[in-house]
């Protein structure tokens, strides 16, 4: 069942489209090309001496793997409301089809980002260098996937009677990017908690801050990996994911008629 579901998922996205999966790569090339012009060339926003382009994408690829696990759970009930009508089957095969669809999608993505690292590498720039703590990535996709499904489960179980909350998931989705180290660097966060030091402490409350930041520093040796907010990171993650499935049962069984 699930399988069919990411196949459905996969497919559904873009048929009768020109490019198709081509958009993989676009969309994250196209963002990481606006975030260097707008920031590094303009605003002269620090990358910690990686290449522009390199260091967005690094950002841009693990964030859009949790921005579409988020957005696409978030909206379970409402968007299957046909099918789950119609004939029972465990309701949460969807949301996990979302989470492995996802996955495809990240794997073609970080192909993307292992092609412009060896671009720049085999141009003789050494300013980034990776490392052993790559062999981490497994783990924070697992941690993204977990907080994803999480967030997405509790938003979906609440659009059920909420529906406005379903308008303010991209949003709030796309505000956590710009609370974390996507786009502004660590560093730059560090120098505004000089004046403001509560500003930091929001960054780091932030889960997917610590999996950026572990993510850039495995591949590009830039950045900080911290263990401690690393494990905040885990057990937030799997704290939310355990409440969104016993609220995301609960309503399963009388959805239906609310819906």
């Amino acid at each position: 069942m699930i399988l069919l579901f990411v196949k459905r998922d996969f497919t559904s996205v873009y048929k009768q489209t020109i490019l198709g999966p081509l958009w993989h790569f676009i969309q994250p090339l196209f963002s990481s090309f606006i975030f260097s012009f707008a920031f590094a060339f303009i605003a002269k926003l620090s990358t910690q001496d990686v290449p522009p382009v390199l260091f967005y994408l690094s950002g841009i690829v693990p964030w859009s793997y949790f921005a579409d696990c988020t957005n696409r759970t978030s909206g379970t009930f409402t968007s299957n409301a046909a099918i789950f009508s119609k004939v029972y089957f465990p309701r949460l095969t969807v949301p996990l089809s979302v989470i492995i669809s996802n996955l495809i999608k990240f794997c073609i993505q970080f192909i993307l980002f292992a092609g412009i690292y060896l671009f720049y590498y085999l141009q003789g720039n050494r300013s980034f260098e990776a490392n052993l703590y790559l062999l981490l990535t497994p783990l924070l996709i697992l941690i993204m996937a977990v907080f994803g499904l999480g967030i997405g489960l509790i938003v979906s179980a609440l659009t059920i009677r909420y529906r406005d909350l379903s308008n303010l998931v991209g949003f709030g989705v796309q505000l956590l990017m710009y609370l974390s180290s996507v786009i502004f660097p660590i560093s730059m966060w560090h120098e505004i908690s000089l004046k403001h030091p509560k500003v930091l402490w929001i960054i780091y409350a932030n889960p997917m801050t610590s999996i950026i930041e572990a993510f850039r520093f495995g591949f590009l040796g830039a950045g900080y990996l911290d263990g401690y907010q690393l494990l905040y990171s885990s057990l937030t993650s799997f704290s939310i994911l355990i409440f969104g499935l016993i609220i995301f049962k609960r309503v399963e069984r009388t959805f239906i008629d609310t819906v």
